[in-house]
């Protein structure tokens, strides 16, 4: 098995040396980014590695310095990394957290990851979260709030839905996952007293859905949704944007659960947070999300192995 990393930024590249130190044994892993913070964390944790100048070329775990390229080293990775994925050189991709308000002052065009891959791989991908106890995919990702209400169409919604479906059934095993659909307002509308994107918009593509098979319900609020996620009860929660379905997620999960982007031609797992710029080097960052990232891309490339 072969997995291309992006470490990225911040604590990116001790997060991910340490998540990767017991796993060294179980592929070959290509580290791309800024060589010397790479080289130095591995260091730091123990794990051998050699220099390599191409994704994938080597066993155990090489670093590709992407230093020196147009774009910014880390932007460079996600970009190399990707096509090693598409090219069939690697067989997924695990990102570290990127400082995006950093990144944009030296020219990066996207609000994230996320953005940039389905560019790159020419896909409407959806940004979806798992790992711990809830999952949850988003409608809409990085919208101010005011702009949110826009962007809620019932194809924006039906595509998450049945790509949230697919990944559950074919990614993860579930034979018939039973999946909660949020509201946009509070209380879903309320019959329609505090807003119609319920009724106009969401409800419509549940029910054609459901029609089909599916086994979604909603619009739901989304306290009743993320309480009954959080029982173990449901398989998925679909939020309608961002921190409706972050905040719980994060407060229940946080460190443990997995940025993992859906309707991609590749497989791509991320951590659950940020660069955390303060404790870079003090030995307080917690590889958990790594860990976890890494140990779900492969779980999801043996699972398609398989098929």
């Amino acid at each position: 098995m072969k997995l291309v990393l992006t470490p990225g930024m911040g604590i990116g590249p001790e997060v991910t040396a340490r998540a990767l130190a017991p796993l060294v044994d179980q592929g070959a892993f290509t580290l791309m980014g800024s060589g010397p913070a790479i080289q130095a964390a591995l260091d730091d944790a123990g794990v051998p590695w050699t220099p390599s100048a191409n994704a994938c070329s080597c066993t155990g775990v090489c670093v590709v310095d992407t230093s020196g390229a147009e774009e910014p080293a880390p932007v460079a990775a996600i970009r190399r990394a990707a096509q090693a994925v598409l090219d069939g050189d690697a067989d997924a991709m695990v990102t570290g957290p990127i400082h995006k308000a950093q990144l944009r002052q030296q020219g990066f065009q996207f609000m994230g990851h996320t953005d940039m891959l389905g560019e790159v791989c020419g896909a409407q991908p959806v940004m979806a979260f798992t790992g711990g106890v809830m999952r949850v995919a988003l409608v809409t990702t990085h919208l101010p709030l005011d702009s949110v209400r826009s962007a809620i169409t019932p194809g924006a919604v039906e595509h998450t839905v049945r790509t949230a479906h697919s990944a559950l059934v074919d990614d993860l095993g579930i034979e018939a996952p039973r999946l909660l659909v949020c509201g946009l307002n509070p209380h879903a509308g309320e019959h329609g007293e505090i807003g119609q994107t319920e009724q106009e918009v969401i409800a419509p593509v549940v029910d054609r859905l459901q029609a089909e098979g599916l086994n979604v319900l909603g619009p739901i609020c989304a306290e009743v949704a993320f309480m009954t996620a959080a029982k173990g009860e449901v398989d998925l929660v679909v939020a309608m944007y961002h921190d409706q379905g972050l905040v719980p997620l994060k407060v229940v999960d946080f460190g443990r659960s997995v940025n993992w982007t859906l309707g991609l031609p590749i497989i791509r797992t991320s951590v659950d947070h940020g660069t955390a710029d303060t404790i870079v080097g003090t030995g307080q960052a917690d590889p958990g999300s790594m860990d976890a990232a890494i140990r779900l891309a492969m779980d999801v490339v043996r699972r398609r192995a398989e098929d």
